[in-house]
């Protein structure tokens, strides 16, 4: 069974860090890119980050570019998202997204909750 669970949102103060853990299950970790992305409600979903699968190519949106860093570990089948100065734009439901350009499959997380605010 294909699972990715984000875990390590939460409620932070503006300029606050957070780090966002995504743990796969059921796939071949290592053949996916791995993304981030967020939505909030009455919006569509936006690509925050993605890495591919080796980890040596990275990609941003300019809204994050500076203050997030995505990173994965192979070994363990996580993806990560490093949060530096958070703003309460930031404030989404993020989620993590698995594909591979082996295969059709798609894989999405449930989300975890991000909250920026004093």
């Amino acid at each position: 069974q294909v699972q990715l669970v984000e875990s390590g949102g939460g409620l932070v103060q503006p300029g606050g860090s957070l780090r966002l853990s995504c743990a796969a299950s059921g796939f071949t970790f290592s053949r996916y890119a791995m993304w981030w992305y967020r939505q909030a409600p009455g919006k569509e979903r936006e690509l925050v980050a993605g890495i591919t699968r080796g980890g040596g190519g990275k990609n941003y949106a300019e809204s994050v570019k500076g203050r997030f860093t995505i990173c994965r570990d192979n070994d363990k089948n996580t993806v990560y998202l490093q949060m530096n100065s958070l703003r309460p734009e930031d404030t989404d439901v993020y989620y993590c997204k698995g594909s591979s350009g082996d295969s059709p499959a798609v894989y999405w997380g449930q989300g975890t909750q991000v909250t920026v605010s004093s």
